[in-house]
């Protein structure tokens, strides 16, 4: 039986009334509607490109055979034409997504080619960090002209790319461009959270943001590259507070870029520093404090540290304390824990103890909300604890295998204690 059938009927039997009938109805209509929209842009996004590179390697196959000047007016004719449907969009196709993210995205490659087309045309020097830099520059106000949030994915993209490419070259000065660039995208992402804070796109946007800075911060470390841990795991934390917001927030875990990046990325960096390798190091090496209050690595990870805090102490205003989970807690914990690093290797014994507490209060938690997905993913933490320890030499092999043998059981008997209890209460 189809929904209108059944509001009939529910009206008919004077469980709702026509008004609210009606208004069901048109919510399911305007939501099936946006589904829709939303496979149509994918869609024509994807038209859009496949169209671009055909083009250019139709171009490309009869290449050797034309001359400068034709060579020349090809090179503009996908950038001409894409200008042209971008107009048509703007004028004729006011709100249209379909249009606006297919002409935008068409522009977008178009871009790209002519820039790539004309520099071999006219042997101009250049490398892929040129390449991107100028082509990103030029694809910047065409978000903001099209206002087009698949522009502004690409865009991401690319001056991540560029980022990363500069940033971890000794051959290239220039990898601060990205940072400027970056700020560049904010008011095109401000306007997603406040208008369509729930869309793919916007969902798209988070993850893309959150994988950007995960892969650049680093590009900002110079001669003591150690304190980037601390940079590292107060942005991994200020992510996942983050997500505790309406505007981050997604219908499940591994949906929502920010806190998904975050948690992997704080149990990443606290299995690596579970070892004792790191602190012995960081504890020999002569470090002079003038000296270090004033390297980058050290702003950097003040500067992201106060942010991190800043949308914590937000987080305590809005929630209160009671309801603010340990992985929340840990970067808070982890710089003191750091500090101590410089002059004992005694942190190597605190990382691992907090490793095993936030498994067991993730536990803790799963079997308090009878979360089945909870309660596994604190004994994966549990067990990836105990998987690091099998490759610490430090430790016997009998013990390593009494270890694996304790986590396997704790395994079952959770599982079976959680089922069961499910079970007690249907």
């Amino acid at each position: 039986m189809s929904l209108h059938q059944d509001l009939d009927e529910l009206v008919k039997e004077d469980v709702i009334s026509r008004q609210t009938a009606d208004k069901i109805d048109a919510y399911y209509a305007t939501k099936k509607g946006s589904s829709g929209n939303s496979l149509f842009v994918v869609f024509g996004v994807l038209g859009a490109t496949l169209v671009g590179l055909g083009l250019i390697l139709i171009i490309a196959h009869n290449w050797d055979d034309l001359s400068r000047l034709q060579k020349t007016i090809l090179a503009f004719i996908p950038l001409v034409s894409a200008q042209g449907f971008c107009a048509y969009a703007l004028i004729k196709k006011q709100g249209n997504q379909r249009w606006i993210e297919s002409s935008g995205s068409f522009l977008f490659f178009s871009l790209a080619a002519v820039i790539a087309m004309i520099g071999q045309i006219y042997n101009l020097p250049g490398d892929m960090p040129a390449f991107l830099l100028t082509w990103m520059l030029l694809a910047l106000p065409l978000v903001y002209v099209m206002k087009s949030s698949m522009i502004s994915i690409l865009y991401l993209i690319g001056i991540t790319g560029y980022g990363a490419e500069t940033g971890y070259s000794s051959l290239y000065s220039s990898e601060w461009y990205y940072w400027p660039m970056l700020l560049s995208i904010v008011p095109h992402y401000y306007l997603l959270l406040k208008k369509r804070p729930q869309s793919y796109f916007t969902q798209i946007h988070h993850w893309l943001l959150a994988l950007s800075l995960t892969c650049v911060l680093g590009t900002l470390a110079d001669s003591h590259e150690e304190l980037m841990f601390i940079a590292y795991f107060s942005l991994f934390g200020l992510f996942y507070a983050a997500t505790h917001f309406s505007v981050f927030q997604s219908p499940g875990m591994f949906v929502n870029g920010y806190k998904l990046i975050g948690a992997l990325g704080t149990l990443t960096i606290l299995l690596i520093l579970s070892f004792e390798e790191f602190w012995s190091h960081l504890s020999q090496t002569e470090w002079h404090l003038m000296e270090v209050l004033g390297t980058p690595e050290f702003l950097t990870g003040l500067f992201v540290s106060l942010g991190a805090l800043w949308i914590f102490s937000l987080r305590i205003r809005k929630a209160g304390l009671s309801q603010i989970q340990a992985m929340e807690w840990s970067f808070l914990l982890f710089i003191p824990i750091f500090m101590v690093g410089f002059f004992s290797t005694i942190s190597v014994l605190i990382i691992n103890l907090m490793i095993l507490t936030l498994g067991v209060l993730t536990v803790r938690r799963g079997a308090r909300e009878s979360h089945l997905g909870l309660l596994n993913y604190g004994l994966i933490i549990v067990t990836l604890l105990v998987v690091s320890r099998f490759f610490d030499n430090q430790i016997p092999f009998v013990w390593r295998g009494i270890l694996f043998v304790l986590v396997g059981i704790g395994f079952f008997i959770a599982n079976y204690w959680m089922l069961k209890k499910r079970k007690e209460n249907v």
